[in-house]
């Protein structure tokens, strides 16, 4: 039994498919597994095939062939158990937006089997994490975006799945409400949650992430640890907006940091020093940060690189 366990993935998927009606081929036969426990980001452009996978593995979508297993559960012969496993937060905001908030939460632990009070006892427990507990007899219109979205990963959680979805969970939210939603994600992890995350974020799969997988018009073009793939990055710079007005640009032992504005520092980062490094920084010399961007797109720039290295390749075997 210890051994089974071992060898058992959180997520494992095989040869996945997905050729809608139209002709259009989402999925090319994907293969990838997440281990219990990981925390594993799935990374792509848009119209890569995240969400079709994921909405695959939720049963929201249909497979046209191959197969996934949750935690050893088939989706094919087992969906049941399955979807017992997992808490999906969907990229849109779904909620019922005239519903009060501790409702939404109670009334989504009743469709997983829970008892009345143990419902409430979660709803509270999760409302209370997110710090929306003051706000449970709100209705949900009544929420700021970053709220919405914290409520969702709430309602996601109250069943206490082994398996946690997250598709795009930050979009448009500010950077203080992203940092939190950050620290509470990565305490659940630790906690035993599994997690996989998908984002146009690179700096969010970075901070968060030990694996990644990366999808390119339906194809696995990279799966391999966090650490592994930020090497192909050479250099990256980050453009932050201060709270507070500089005349010169502070110095940050390890970055380069240049002046734009009185309130706006470009950072330039080498591939031994990450975002954690940097924030570190920053708070040692009490510098606010409102929010960060990338001066490129980090994530364009690593798929063009994985691309391109995946086309050389097959262009040397070629000639070969």
């Amino acid at each position: 039994m210890v051994t089974i366990r071992r060898l058992m993935k959180a997520l494992s998927i095989k040869n996945l498919q997905k050729t809608y009606a139209n002709g259009n081929q989402a999925l090319g036969g994907i293969n990838f597994s997440v281990d219990v426990g990981d925390f594993y980001a799935l990374l792509g452009p848009n119209g890569a095939g995240k969400t079709t996978a994921i909405g695959i593995i939720t049963s929201l979508v249909n497979k046209s062939r191959g197969e996934v297993e949750v935690f050893g559960h088939n989706i094919d012969n087992d969906l049941a158990a399955a979807k017992e496993c997992i808490g999906l937060v969907p990229q849109e905001i779904n909620l019922n937006l005239w519903e009060k908030v501790g409702s939404i939460v109670w009334t989504q632990a009743g469709y997983y089997g829970l008892k009345s009070r143990l419902a409430q006892e979660r709803t509270e427990k999760y409302l209370r994490a997110l710090r929306l507990w003051d706000r449970r007899n709100d209705i949900a219109r009544s929420l700021s975006g970053g709220m919405k979205r914290r409520l969702m990963i709430a309602r996601a959680l109250v069943h206490e799945p082994r398996l946690l979805i997250l598709d795009e969970p930050t979009a448009g939210v500010d950077i203080e409400i992203r940092r939190s939603m950050w620290d509470y994600l990565r305490q659940i992890n630790e906690a035993g949650t599994t997690i996989i995350l998908t984002t146009h974020y690179l700096e969010e799969a970075e901070s968060l992430c030990r694996h990644v997988a990366i999808i390119d018009e339906g194809k696995i073009i990279e799966d391999a640890r966090m650490s592994t793939v930020l090497r192909k990055l050479q250099r990256e710079v980050f453009v932050l907006s201060l709270a507070q007005q500089f005349d010169t640009a502070p110095e940050l032992e390890g970055f380069r940091t240049t002046l734009r504005e009185d309130r706006e520092l470009e950072v330039e980062m080498g591939p031994s020093h990450n975002l954690n490094d940097l924030f570190k920084e920053l708070d040692a010399h009490n510098i606010s940060v409102v929010s960060l961007r990338n001066k490129s797109n980090r994530l364009e720039e690593l798929f063009m690189r994985l691309v391109e290295s995946k086309h050389n390749g097959s262009q040397e075997a070629q000639d070969a």
